[in-house]
This record gives structure tokens, C-alpha cells and sequence, in this order.
């Protein structure tokens, strides 16, 4: 058992010392600590929650700089394109969309994973501004932009956002999966999908007044039920704020200029609007549309006496 012997030597000098039995049992404690921390952190690094391999899917990873982008986009449109948004907290906007997929199964999202993000963002669409589409993405954008006061639902803050951009997490991760996500059919609650169907309800349900969408009329069913603008959008316009729906089908230029507004399927969606009691108009290449398709094919015949 150690002792303490009493130091008649200055004040510099130790009051106690071991013996040397004790020091020879401090030292052997001392080295059976290292050696148990020395294997606890190889076996922390051998982890397999460490080294596993994010879940592996048929779609492309997450976009490099994801982060980056949405928070660049964010303070790009409420302090830019839509200054009336200015007291929008972004980083709090970026920390919700993380908060909804990161370290989650990227097919097991809910609608409630995004709500927190949802309930960030107030922003109101004016009444007959509403554009939607369904397989006609980029007309309708360039439409929007050169009328410049209509709102696709990429032009509302969260679709601008997320526009063009795919994303998803892992459950071993905190970091987005870059490697792979789910494509959009591989699984029906995936990160992406979810996401849509939760801000096209939302963009829908804010709808008032005439409310338009444009179809590609240059497909052999210009409306379907599956899209998300016939399962989402259109099921959730509300018709005590909408009274009259215009549907625009617009053809390819140089394409097949069928009457699609009397076509099945146009027929179908004017039967769901009507029994809404909503009114329908339907009209083949709306001509404002018509001729912003006809910029980049000014020289083709059927532009040429519509310019």
C-alpha cells in the first residue's frame, strides 16, 4: 500500500512520495487506459454505421452544393424578384427543407416531413394569375416570364427553390446521399414527388379568380388524371374562389394542330371542371402563348402571319 514519507527539504520539493511499488501499479493502470482507448477507437472506425454505403437507387444523386443552391435561390428571389418577401428567414427556410429528408429512408417521406417547411413561407398568388401546366413546362415559363405577372408553380418561392434540382438522404447519414436517389416511379413516397404534391396542393388551394393551364396538345392525351396537375392541382382548386377555368392547348410549331379542345381527354377534364361548378373554356394555341413559341420559329409558315 503507498505511503507518504514527510520531506524535511524546502518547500519545492514534493510534501509526499510513492513507493515504488505504487508508482509501478499507477503506471500499469496508466498503460491498460490506453490500451483500452486505442481499441475502443479502432472499433469506433470499424463501425459499420460508419463505413456503410448509402442505400443505393435507379435515379441520379443529390445535386453538388444542394445547400448552397437553395439558400442562394432564396435570398435571389425575396430580395431580388420578389422584394414584398423580404422578411422571409431564409437559413430558417433552408434548416426546415433539411429537417424533412435528411437521415430518412427517401421513400418513406410524408407530407408531414414537409409541413414545418410549408408553414414558413407565406406568400399569396393575385387573383387570375394562376398558370398551370402539364407536359408544357417550358412554354408556360416562357409565357410567364414575357407576360410578367403570372405565377407558374416554380414561380412561387418554394417551387423557384427547388426547380430543376433533385435531392434525397439516407437513414446511416446526415449528409444528402450524392450517389443516388429514387427515380420518380421507383417508389411512391419518395423525397422529390412528396415534395411536389405537397406545394402543388398548396398552390392550387390559393387559386382565385380564372385560373388557367396549359396542355401539350401535341400528345396523344393532353390531359391525364395521372399527372400531377390532374391528381393534385386540379382536384384541390376551390370553387368558392374560383369561377371560370381556361384550358390553352398548345401544339408544336411544325406539329400535329388537331382540335384537341374536343378531343377524350379534353372532354374528361371539362366534365371534372363543370361538375365543380366551375366554368370551362378551352382554346387551341392561345395566340399570346402561339407567338412566344413563334420567336425561336419566326421563319416557319405557321408563324408567318401571326407576327
Amino acid at each position: 500500500m503507498a505511503h507518504c514519507e514527510s520531506s524535511q527539504s524546502s518547500r519545492d520539493e514534493p510534501c509526499c512520495r510513492l513507493s515504488r511499488r505504487c508508482r509501478v501499479c499507477l503506471g500499469c493502470g496508466l498503460l491498460v487506459l490506453i490500451v483500452c482507448a486505442v481499441v475502443l477507437l479502432v472499433a469506433l472506425t470499424r463501425s459499420p454505421t460508419r463505413t456503410r454505403e448509402p442505400l443505393a437507387w435507379n435515379g441520379t444523386g443529390t445535386t453538388q452544393n444542394l445547400f448552397a443552391i437553395v439558400l442562394g435561390r432564396c435570398y435571389a428571389y425575396t430580395q431580388l424578384l420578389r422584394p414584398g418577401l423580404r422578411s422571409e428567414d431564409c437559413p430558417k427556410i433552408l434548416d426546415a427543407f433539411k429537417s424533412a429528408f435528411i437521415s430518412k429512408n427517401p421513400c418513406n417521406i410524408t407530407q408531414q416531413d414537409y409541413r414545418p417547411l410549408v408553414d414558413l413561407v407565406n406568400q399569396t398568388v393575385p387573383c387570375n394569375k394562376s398558370l398551370f401546366w402539364s407536359k408544357s413546362k417550358e412554354l408556360a415559363h416562357q409565357y410567364a416570364r414575357v407576360q410578367g405577372k403570372m405565377f407558374t408553380l416554380e414561380d412561387t418561392l418554394l417551387g423557384y427553390l427547388a426547380d430543376d434540382l433533385t435531392w434525397c438522404g439516407d437513414p446511416g447519414s446526415v449528409e444528402p446521399n450524392y450517389q443516388s436517389c429514387p427515380h420518380w416511379n421507383e417508389c411512391l413516397n419518395h423525397t422529390g414527388s412528396v415534395f411536389w404534391k405537397v406545394i402543388s396542393k398548396k398552390f392550387a388551394e390559393s387559386a382565385c379568380g380564372v385560373v388557367q393551364v396549359m396542355l401539350n396538345g401535341s400528345l396523344s392525351k393532353p390531359f391525364r388524371k395521372s399527372s400531377i396537375f390532374g391528381n393534385m392541382e386540379l382536384f384541390n382548386l376551390d370553387p368558392r374562389k374560383v369561377h371560370t377555368f381556361q384550358a390553352w392547348v398548345m401544339h408544336d410549331i411544325g406539329g400535329n394542330s388537331s382540335d384537341s379542345c374536343s378531343s377524350p381527354s379534353l372532354t374528361e377534364l371539362e366534365a371534372i371542371v363543370t361538375e365543380r361548378n366551375i366554368t370551362f373554356t378551352c382554346q387551341n394555341n392561345y395566340r399570346p402563348a402561339r407567338l412566344v413559341q413563334c420567336v425561336k420559329n419566326i421563319e416557319h409558315s405557321s408563324c408567318a402571319s401571326k407576327i
